[in-house]
């Protein structure tokens, strides 16, 4: 066999085996056999790129960032539809439908609630893939769509040109552990599923797309040449024989039995692996679609039934608090149980102490329950009719439910928050935070490796971490004496950090890397600064009297003083290694453009920093100086035009090397 025959053979295996894994859902390749064969691959294609092709395994995941989105005019547009809320308007519908074209049936369809797209193929080749849009003009998105493993490269059939239309969505166990993810890292958690696939599929890095795990069902055949089609039905199963993921859809005789239907997927909507919004009802016939035509807006020949939000009433039995991984505690009434959008709701949330006034929302009232958006229940209002004798407004609790430390208000939202350093519902949050790269930098103490450690029960504190031992880490899954061995070798090197580095470990609210270097510099100790009063830190540049009140509150917590004797007890190092070099840049502004070749941007604002300067994004004519590295680009331009000086790197060493 060839080179050019190894590949082609290699393509077909693990396009086959994607199909099987992500579209039949019956894989018969390992894991192991397909990571091989990838990589065979890989290294055939590396040797001999002239024969890389665009429908090639290999590129489903691009290794560089876009620079942005290219427009994509779509050659049939990707039309809305229509919404109806009420089987009468549905009756409406088919009566329109039926003063044109008589004895129509229809196929009804779940309308999944994603990003709807383009994917074209030239002779059974995948070349391009295009967000919606305004249904005329979209984003070109294919590196991304490339991601998608039940999106196939390459058809079976190889037509000359053909487009297919579908809806990309995050499926429902993947968006709930994404926010989880998102909530360790203190990252804002996205809204619902179809914002988070937005999200995702219009990142730039394609490798964010791919982590993300998106996937899609197709419904519609946009345009075609080389075959004809009589019915929306033979259109769907000849997707299906071409390897796509198909929309599930029923055949109606007419109206009444999709009213039925519509039903039907109405109370299963809670099983369904992606959210929906609706049902789609299209007239089946593809020439009485013709006849149909569009409106301006719409085509005539479907319609999207809407849900109607389900109210009921229920009684609040309780009102209880849980305490999230970033310490924000948040509401939740226990509600006598009731049946909403299939399910037995029995909690609906309450958001916040803002909510709950709001509404008045007391135990012991009669409330209005709905799902929001279909997924979360929630109190509409409160019946206060029935509202029963001798009940109380209700308050969020002054302490913590869960480890007993005091709450404190956001200062910018309505977010209640436990101060806690060791509260046991943020330990997974405080602990990945306390090992990131900017903190303490514990290699190979990520997200995976944190919980592994909770679940072990071998960590309650950050403390704990200095207490850990190789014999008992390598009994973990997915780590082994080896990996046990490097990650404990981690922990003891983090005990020699800057003091700079602990106190960003610490997370104290309002202290981020930058206050946390300046505060390192400016006492020299963690018990200097732990005996500091709020008028000798605003007096410190750049801490501000909130700063002053959140670092004065934590250091007197005795969680805190509970988790510093800890870390002493272990020896780590509470001290600033950094020289006090003095302040001879104080009062000045830099801002940093281009490639500079003896330092990172980050090394050379932590230098201006040291010497008492500030770091800005942006120029303004505030700016001091700009310094230019290598294709520095608008900054210097906008430096130039507002006069304001300009250094190159040997300058800008100079400066800082010069004496004061």
């Amino acid at each position: 066999m060839d080179i050019s025959q190894e590949i082609s053979a290699l393509r077909l295996a693990l396009e086959r085996a994607n199909y099987e894994y992500y579209v039949l859902d019956a894989p018969t390749m390992s894991d192991y056999d397909f990571d091989h064969k990838l990589r065979r691959l890989e290294e055939l294609e590396a040797e001999h790129p002239e024969l890389i092709t665009l429908d090639s395994p290999t590129q489903r995941v691009g290794g560089k960032a876009a620079e942005g989105f290219d427009e994509v005019i779509h050659q049939v547009p990707l039309e809305s539809l229509q919404d109806i809320f009420s089987f009468e308007e549905l009756a409406e519908f088919g009566q329109r439908v039926n003063e044109i074209v008589e004895g129509v049936s229809y196929d009804v369809e779940p309308k999944v609630d994603g990003l709807s797209v383009a994917l074209e193929y030239e002779n059974g080749i995948f070349v391009r893939g295009a967000t919606r849009g305004d249904g005329r003009v979209g984003e070109d998105v294919t590196q991304n769509l490339k991601t998608i493993r039940s999106i196939p490269l390459r058809l079976p059939e190889n037509l000359p040109r053909f487009v297919v239309r579908g809806e990309v969505f995050m499926p429902k166990t993947v968006f709930h552990k994404l926010n989880e993810e998102r909530e360790l890292n203190g990252q804002p958690l996205f809204a619902n599923p179809r914002n988070a696939a937005a999200g995702s599929l219009r990142q730039l890095d394609p490798k964010i797309a791919a982590a993300r795990q998106l996937d899609i069902l197709v419904f519609n055949i946009q345009y075609v040449e080389g075959r004809t089609f009589s019915t929306h039905t033979e259109t769907l199963d000849y997707l299906e024989s071409q390897h796509f993921r198909v929309i599930p859809h029923i055949s109606c005789a007419d109206v009444d039995a999709c009213a039925k239907q519509i039903e039907t997927i109405g109370d299963a909507r809670e099983n369904f692996e992606f959210d929906i919004d609706g049902a789609v009802i299209k007239v089946n016939s593809l020439t009485d679609r013709e006849v149909l035509g569009s409106t301006a807006k719409f085509p005539r020949w479907a319609a999207a039934y809407k849900y109607p939000p389900e109210q009921k009433p229920s009684k609040v039995v309780d009102i209880v608090v849980q305490v999230g991984r970033t310490g924000v505690l948040t509401p939740k009434a226990v509600v006598e149980p009731v049946r909403l959008a299939g399910t037995t709701v029995t909690n609906a949330t309450l958001h916040n102490q803002d909510f709950i006034t709001e509404k008045d929302v007391r135990i012991g009232d009669t409330v209005l329950v709905q799902k929001a958006g279909e997924i979360i229940p929630e109190i509409v209002s409160v019946l206060k009719e029935k509202r029963p004798q001798g009940t109380k407004p209700y308050f969020l609790p002054e302490q913590c439910p869960v480890c007993g430390a005091a709450v404190i208000r956001d200062e910018d939202g309505a977010a209640l928050r436990c101060t806690g350093a060791e509260c046991p519902a943020q330990l997974m949050r405080n602990l990945v935070h306390f090992a990131s790269r900017d903190a303490m930098d514990i290699e190979g103490l990520g997200p995976a490796n944190v919980e592994n450690l909770v679940n072990a029960g071998l960590l309650n504190t950050p403390g704990d971490l200095y207490s850990l031992r190789v014999e008992d880490v390598a009994k973990l899954e997915r780590l082994g004496k080896k990996s046990a061995q490097n990650l404990i070798r981690a922990i003891e090197k983090s005990k020699e950090n800057d003091l700079s580095k602990l106190l960003n470990a610490f997370g104290i609210r309002q202290v981020g890397q930058k206050a946390a270097q300046v505060l390192s510099r400016q006492f020299g100790s963690l018990e200097a600064l732990a005996s500091a009063g709020e008028e000798e830190l605003t007096a410190v540049p750049d801490i501000g009297a909130i700063t002053a009140q959140s670092l004065t509150a934590w250091f007197t917590a005795p969680q805190s003083q509970h988790l510093i004797e800890t870390l002493k007890a272990a020896g780590v190092n509470m001290k600033s290694r950094a020289e006090p070099i003095g302040d001879k840049l104080a009062g000045l502004t830099f801002v940093l453009t281009g490639e500079l070749a003896n330092f990172s941007r980050k090394e050379a604002g932590e230098q201006i920093q040291a010497l008492g300067g500030k770091v800005s994004g942006s120029v303004s004519k505030k700016t001091s100086y700009v310094v230019a590295g290598e294709a520095a680009g608008s900054k210097l331009r906008k430096a130039q035009e507002l006069n304001v000086p300009i250094l190159d790197e040997v300058s800008f060493i100079n400066m800082l090397e010069q004496e004061n």
